[in-house]
């Protein structure tokens, strides 16, 4: 039995039929945990995804990203964060045997491995792949960093200019050789840096994260319109980086300064996708369909909208797209880049 997150009225107060029901999923970004009471889910493990996945949309596959989910607690520090890849994997067994549905979540694994360690990742990185049992696909190393107090830095290394950073580049050099993807999630003034990653390691895979992370709390507070000429920009670079593709969602979080959650009923996905659509348009403009695709940020995102708003939304926006540009968003490129099939 599901356990509903603790803002399960409130999103229920926006309902809508779900729009093109038999359009192929793969959901490419979202969380599995326990005993998050700073979040809306508390708890959002199998029978959790299952609801949302379940909830309209033809959602046939997901790939699960890190998130400092049950880390083992005892041997090497560095070691600790496969436990998160353990875990995974055991429910990623249980969605394959087919008794919970046709979907299969978690077909793909992404976990941390402190790049911080230089080469002596290595066996981290060895440790995961063991640990996945043929899904584990890449690291995600988060590196949100803002001078202001009044921006939240990411763990599990909270350091100005992570990308640049000589040690860290030594870490990030293991992962072609193992063939591993790299999740690349910062905040917007830091674009340039993970363009800078890229170009230096044009063998490795790099998926952007949430658009580079918009800002719009504390200093950036009402200041969108401002910095969104220079966040294009940056866009623009980074696009021109063949190894990079754009996860594009993720912006439903507090973070992101439009205070959904604030307001007296959710978004539709109408106000969704009218609000967030320039950030959308310009980045599928410059990757294209077959360097996107659109993910979810569960449960992330659901302090905001459900799971089924959020894709309605998506479709809303892709409405007037060939069909092939909307099999690569919401299917195709993502199975490829993952993976899957």
């Amino acid at each position: 039995m599901a356990t509903n997150p603790t803002n399960y009225d409130w999103l229920n107060l926006t309902i809508e039929e779900t729009l093109e029901p038999d359009r192929l999923i793969c959901d490419p970004h979202h969380h599995l945990w326990e005993f998050r009471p700073q979040r809306v889910a508390h708890r959002y493990l199998l029978d959790e995804i299952l609801a949302d996945i379940y909830s309209g949309h033809n959602i046939v596959s997901t790939v699960f990203i890190e998130c400092g989910a049950m880390y083992r607690s005892t041997g090497p520090e560095e070691m600790m964060p496969v436990g998160e890849t353990e875990f995974v994997n055991g429910i990623a067994a249980m969605s394959a045997s087919g008794l919970y549905g046709n979907a299969r979540v978690a077909a793909g694994i992404v976990g941390l491995a402190d790049l911080m360690l230089g080469d002596a990742v290595g066996p981290v990185l060895d440790a995961h792949i063991a640990a996945g049992g043929g899904r584990f696909r890449g690291i995600r190393h988060r590196a949100p960093w803002d001078a202001s107090d009044e921006v939240p830095n990411s763990q599990p290394t909270t350091i100005e200019n992570l990308y640049l950073n000589p040690r860290f580049r030594s870490g990030f050099a293991n992962l072609a050789p193992r063939n591993l993807s790299f999740e690349g999630w910062c905040y917007h003034p830091q674009i340039p840096q993970l363009t800078d990653l890229a170009r230096t390691f044009p063998e490795t895979t790099i998926i952007l994260n949430h658009f580079g992370g918009p800002l719009g709390i504390g200093p950036y507070k009402g200041k969108q319109d401002e910095y969104f000429p220079a966040w294009k920009s940056a866009i623009i670079e980074l696009a021109k980086c063949p190894n990079v593709v754009a996860k594009l969602g993720g912006l439903a979080m507090e973070i992101n300064g439009f205070d959904w959650h604030m307001k007296q009923r959710p978004p539709s996905s109408l106000e969704l996708m009218e609000a967030t659509r320039r950030f959308y348009e310009h980045t599928i403009e410059q990757f294209g369909p077959a360097r996107c695709m659109f993910e979810s940020n569960f449960p992330v995102d659901m302090v905001s909208c459900s799971y089924n708003i959020l894709w309605n939304s998506f479709k809303r926006l892709t409405a007037d797209y060939s069909a092939t540009e909307k099999a690569d968003l919401f299917h195709d490129t993502a199975s490829r880049i993952y993976q899957l099939d």
